[in-house]
């Protein structure tokens, strides 16, 4: 099904499940959703709802194909697109889950509309500050120095020092608009996406293997990042307040090298109702088999 919220945009989204109203709030941004989100939840006990956000999966129009699906597509159109579905379904309030970009999108959202919030899960916590993209553009190349010397290197015009990570950053955005070196772009930001969990673009298993997607993905990613979402610094954790009687599970693997736990630690400080669990490895992506099966509990209990 398809909601036209204006812009140009209609974002696809789907409803499986009866009961408690869920919605799964995907990654990237611009990952998209996939049927496997819907494990995360009892169908029994939840209606749930996926939704492809602007620009990706099965929304229209896409990142890949036109730089139109990057028009009116921020943070502030995202919370509300999510308000306008709300609506269209004749939701109350939600329980949210939200994995990596999805937790910054989920939060913002109960801090604009904590009275549509009913509860949340957070897996892969990032709340898009500045210190998360230096983290994840910059300081962990020291782990990664040859993947990330080649992602440096795609962009030559500006230094190697983790010091210009959002040059770094904008020089790929600006890169991804231009027709003739977009893909290459894209492939080389996908690329260090995958290299720091030991993957390869190149993997047929991988999502990244569809040269399409990676192209969507990565134009939508470095928007987002070079814009630092159009969120404040710090802007989540200082309006914290706005949330804090909502009640919340966070799931974060200590040696996720994508988000640091740091994030996810001092939230949890300044959030009352929330809950941090710790996991060990390196897990991020909410399907991954020891955080899934994490997220299903936490679902579960909400429902308890």
């Amino acid at each position: 099904m398809f909601l036209d919220v204006g812009d140009g945009h209609r974002l696809w989204f789907e409803q499986v499940g009866q009961g408690v109203d869920a919605l799964v709030l995907h990654g990237g941004p611009g990952s998209g959703c996939r049927p496997g989100h819907y494990d995360l939840f009892d169908l029994g006990c939840y209606r749930v709802t996926l939704l492809d956000q602007r620009g990706c999966g099965r929304s229209r129009p896409l990142a890949s194909e036109t730089l139109a699906a990057l028009d009116a597509n921020t943070t502030a159109h995202l919370i509300a697109d999510i308000e306008a579905l709300r609506a269209h379904l004749g939701v109350e309030a939600w329980v949210l889950f939200g994995g990596s970009w999805g937790t910054t999108l989920a939060m913002a959202y109960a801090q604009a509309h904590p009275n549509r919030v009913r509860a949340m899960v957070l897996a892969g916590v990032a709340t898009t500050a500045a210190r998360d993209l230096q983290w994840l553009y910059g300081d962990v190349g020291a782990m990664f120095p040859e993947a990330y010397a080649a992602f440096c290197g795609h962009v030559p015009e500006v230094s190697d020092e983790a010091a210009a990570t959002p040059r770094r950053i904008a020089a790929y955005a600006k890169r991804l608009r231009d027709p003739g070196r977009a893909q290459a772009a894209a492939d080389a930001w996908c690329q260090w996406e995958t290299a720091i969990f030991g993957g390869d673009i190149r993997d047929p298993a991988s999502r990244y293997a569809e040269p399409g997607f990676r192209l969507g993905f990565a134009r939508i990613v470095a928007h987002y990042f070079a814009h630092q979402a159009w969120l404040g610094e710090d802007a989540l954790r200082r309006n914290v307040a706005a949330m804090a009687h909502i009640p919340c599970t966070m799931i974060h693997s200590r040696f996720d090298p994508s988000c640091p736990l740091r994030t996810a630690w001092a939230l949890a400080q300044d959030w009352p109702a929330s809950r941090l669990q710790i996991l060990g490895g390196t897990a991020h992506s909410a399907l991954d088999a020891d955080m899934s099966t994490t997220i299903r509990t936490a679902t579960d209990a909400i429902i308890a």
